[in-house]
Parts: C-alpha cells; structure tokens; sequence
C-alpha cells in the first residue's frame, strides 16, 4: 500500500530523527533545531508567491545564505545565525535567544537542511501534517525515557 505525500514527509522526518539520534542528538533536540531551521524555511517561502511579504530575517542570516553554505562553513554560519537572531528585538529575538546549534557534524546538517527541509514548500503544508511530525516527535521523545519528556 503506497503512503500518500502527506505520510512520506513524515516518515522521512522521522528517518533523519533517527540518523542525528545516532550521532548523540536527542529527539528533543532534533525537534528544537528542526523548529529553527522550518522557521527560516518558511520565513524565506513567503518571500515568494503568493505572499511576497518583505523577509523578517536579516539578509545574511536567511535561509539562502544557508542553502549556499557546505561543510565547515555551514556548520560555523548556522551558529552565527542563531546567535544574531537572537540579538534581534521583538518577536525574532524572542524565538531565538540562547538558541544554539545542536548538529555539530557538517555533513548531517547540510544533509538536514538541502536534502529534507529544501526540498519542501513547508508553508503549504497542512496543518496536521506538521503536527504529525511534532507529534512523532514527542512520542519519540517521551520514549527516550528519564529525560523528563513525557
């Protein structure tokens, strides 16, 4: 029985969850920097049609600066991404601060970011497809055990 597109995006979320666990992320952690980085992916799509809203992200620390970026330098420009965001006032400073970047290994992130999250207009997806991810995600979390999810 063939999943429909909805199903695949979530099993392949889960299947990156799964490959950073192995590298020492923790699912909450995953969840945490996967909510960074759809953040600047979707602040990025609504730049574009329909919306073409003026971006909220400082150039420079956008999504395209870190599409372009690979190995080491994407891995120092997402650090630094996070730290000047959040320095920013209101609500982007708000969402960003004291964040820090979790995957430490070049290659899994730009895998993260140009092989799962680029690849997906994340913006026109529906509502439940997100929360199935974050859901999968929390159970995954809860699952972990003594680390106080639940």
């Amino acid at each position: 029985m063939a999943s429909n597109p909805s199903q695949q995006i979530v099993q392949k979320v889960w299947a990156y969850a799964s490959v950073l666990r192995d590298e020492g992320l923790s699912y909450l952690d995953y969840a945490e920097q996967l909510t960074f980085l759809l953040f600047l992916k979707m602040a990025d799509e609504r730049t574009g049609p329909p919306w073409h809203r003026p971006s909220a992200i400082p150039a420079g620390y956008d999504w395209p600066s870190l599409v372009a970026k690979d190995g080491d330098a994407l891995e120092a420009h997402y650090r630094h991404t996070l730290e000047h965001l959040g320095t920013q006032p209101g609500l982007l400073g708000q969402i960003f601060r004291k964040a820090q970047s979790k995957v430490t290994n070049p290659a899994l992130l730009r895998r993260l970011v140009v092989d799962l999250i680029d690849k997906q207009r994340w913006s026109v997806l529906d509502v439940d497809v997100k929360g199935d991810v974050y859901e999968g995600l929390l159970e995954k979390t809860a699952a972990e055990g003594g680390k106080g999810a639940g």
